[in-house]
């Protein structure tokens, strides 16, 4: 549970500063950003993937399993659309409202995790999910209207999280299975971009070139620690960590690109965290409960 709490940390925070990553490419549409995000890092993984032979029984295991490549497809298509919705937002004024919707996500994984997991969360747990509840409310009245990319984003990445929970295989294969099912598609819009000379990523800056040719590492990195984090936490634990994410991200609205900010997001926030350290607490005593009744 250690290592995967690490494993979790560093995704969350990975992912907390990449509106800064994505924000170097708005001059370019979410679609072309995607699509090239989807290509690179699919061609990070198969590179990785040759160099990793001892991987390969289980690939051909993997690859004669109808269930299993039922659910690499299904999370596939969920990371893919919560990527380009975020990316659109980023890029068009709405960091915000994405912090919003990461800090959303943990409530519908608790909710994921009692309905098809079976977890019971501890009394303590659900007085968490209460004030966090609280918080994401304020959050949404003071944002004025009905926040559909905050709802959508935790709606994907919260099915997403699910899915990861209901397989068991190598994180690296996992990720690779994911960005093979939807590189086609990728790979036609960018071609089809091209013939219509809609296309703008190759006229970029040399350095924004190579970090839009990176995008696959940066992609690749954190959802291999958040796979190798949620084969190890309980969803719901897995979910509260995930308040780091957007926390950076808020911060950022504020502070870097100079998104509004009010009295009452800064009380939703104050609730939201207080319902981390409680949930972080609640789960600690849990662990060392089970610890001790271990030995």
């Amino acid at each position: 549970m250690k290592k995967g709490l690490w494993y979790a940390i560093l995704a969350y925070i990975a992912w907390g500063l990449l509106p800064l990553y994505w924000k170097s490419f708005e001059s370019l549409l979410a679609g072309e950003i995607l699509s090239h995000r989807i290509t690179w890092s699919f061609v990070f993984m198969a590179i990785f993937l040759l160099l990793s032979k001892g991987r390969w029984p289980e690939i051909r295991k993997i690859a004669t399993n109808g269930r299993i490549l039922l659910l690499i497809g299904a999370s596939g298509i969920l990371i893919s659309s919560n990527w380009l919705i975020f990316i659109w937002a980023v890029n068009n004024g709405h960091v915000i409202e994405t912090s919003l919707g990461y800090y959303i996500t943990p409530l519908f994984n608790v909710m994921l995790a009692v309905l098809f997991l079976k977890e019971k969360p501890t009394g303590s747990q659900w007085l968490a999910v209460a004030l966090a509840g609280v918080g994401v409310i304020l959050a949404t009245i003071d944002y004025g209207r009905f926040p559909w990319i905050s709802l959508t984003l935790a709606s994907t990445f919260g099915l997403y999280s699910l899915v990861k929970k209901r397989v068991s295989y190598d994180a690296s294969i996992g990720l690779a299975g994911e960005t093979t099912v939807v590189f086609p598609i990728a790979l036609a819009y960018i071609i089809y971009l091209h013939a219509a000379h809609q296309d703008s990523a190759w006229s970029l800056p040399p350095l924004s070139l190579i970090m839009l040719l990176l995008s696959g590492v940066a992609t690749a990195l954190p959802l291999l620690w958040f796979a190798k984090a949620a084969s190890r936490l309980p969803l719901s634990m897995l979910g509260f960590i995930q308040y780091i994410g957007p926390s950076i991200t808020l911060l950022l609205s504020i502070f870097v690109f100079k998104e509004k900010f009010s009295p009452m997001l800064l009380v939703s926030f104050a609730f939201i965290w207080t319902a981390l350290i409680v949930y972080a607490l609640a789960s600690m005593k849990v662990s060392r409960t089970a610890a001790a009744k271990a030995n």
